[in-house]
């Protein structure tokens, strides 16, 4: 009752496999986002035990403060920098850069804007002083402190 023939496997169909690929490719170009700033210092956040995640990261402004990464080091040494932005500033640029970062918010978001501080955990305090005056001065009252998670042991 076996019929004789050299009939095999029929092959797969991959018609619809760049159809498959475009979707994939799709899918990742809409959910992934690019980074905004290229970071030009290094930082090691400190430990905290009680850490809050904030609401709206996108009325949230970065203050980063810490060595400057190794290829930028033989230029500006190793002395602890202020980063706003894509590049190196003192504390006196911090005033127009919170006035810069308030414009590009609506008007309704400008009083919920936050200025978030990521200083390497062996920045002296003074430099972190000198930050926080210059923030009184362009009256950008709320602050937050970038920290990572330790168990409160």
């Amino acid at each position: 009752m076996k019929k004789k023939g050299g009939k095999g496997l029929p092959p797969i169909s991959t018609a619809s496999l760049p159809d498959v690929i475009f979707m994939i490719l799709f899918f990742f170009m809409v959910s992934t986002t690019m980074r905004d700033q290229e970071l030009l210092v290094r930082y090691t956040l400190p430990n905290a035990t009680e850490v809050q995640k904030l609401e709206k990261k996108s009325l949230v402004s970065y203050i980063h403060v810490g060595q400057p990464t190794p290829s930028m080091q033989a230029k500006f040494g190793t002395a602890p920098r202020i980063q706003l932005n894509d590049s190196y500033k003192t504390t006196r640029d911090i005033l127009d850069f919170v006035a810069a970062e308030r414009d590009k918010l609506n008007e309704a978001d400008r009083a919920s804007m936050t200025v978030c501080l990521k200083a390497d955990d062996m920045t002296k305090m003074g430099i972190i002083t000198d930050i926080k005056q210059e923030l009184r001065r362009a009256n950008a009252l709320r602050i937050s402190y970038a920290a990572q998670k330790t168990l409160g042991y």
